[in-house]
């Protein structure tokens, strides 16, 4: 299974997420294949159904959970396994997340936001320019004293290297 191209296999037991439909985003578990177009899904907060292949994206998150469980079954084996945080933690749990919060947002907490952003891009801005000016000092002091001890001056190099006027 270590050399195999796929990693995320139709089975039952399997966590998908919702891509399209009226269930867009929820967190669906295939506990029984149908066809090689449908399976059935369940999970805590919605009907069992079947589900279209197209609008389900497997995830990493597998649970152990016999064919066709009982509702109660299958919260248990899903609390067990503690798919709702190890969702939340994984990356594209966590990015999702942020999608939802921003589209939440409202107008104003929109500008708020671009008023983060933009202090702290200036802030940045600020320091990256404070810390290039600073290292130029520097580089040019170190510089000065290896002309000096070579007998000849920075001026003469910044006119050689055309860096006089700037």
């Amino acid at each position: 299974m270590e050399d195999m191209p796929f990693k995320r296999y139709v089975e039952i037991g399997r966590v998908a997420l919702v891509n399209y439909g009226k269930d867009y985003g929820k967190l669906v578990v295939i506990v029984d294949v149908v066809d090689q177009n449908r399976a059935l899904v369940d999970a805590p907060d919605m009907v069992r159904g079947q589900m279209n292949f197209k609008r389900l994206t497997l995830t990493d998150i597998t649970i152990d959970i016999p064919r066709v469980p009982k509702k109660k079954t299958l919260i248990e084996a899903m609390e067990k396994a503690d798919v709702k945080n190890k969702w939340e933690n994984s990356s594209w749990g966590r990015k999702l997340i942020v999608q939802k919060r921003r589209a939440a947002l409202t107008d104003f907490d929109r500008f708020k936001l671009m008023l983060v952003c933009c202090t702290t891009n200036t802030f940045t801005c600020f320091t990256r320019n404070f810390f290039y000016h600073l290292n130029t000092l520097f580089r040019n002091f170190d510089l000065s004293r290896r002309l000096e001890s070579s007998g000849k001056s920075l001026q003469s190099l910044k006119r050689r290297m055309h860096l006089e006027n700037r």
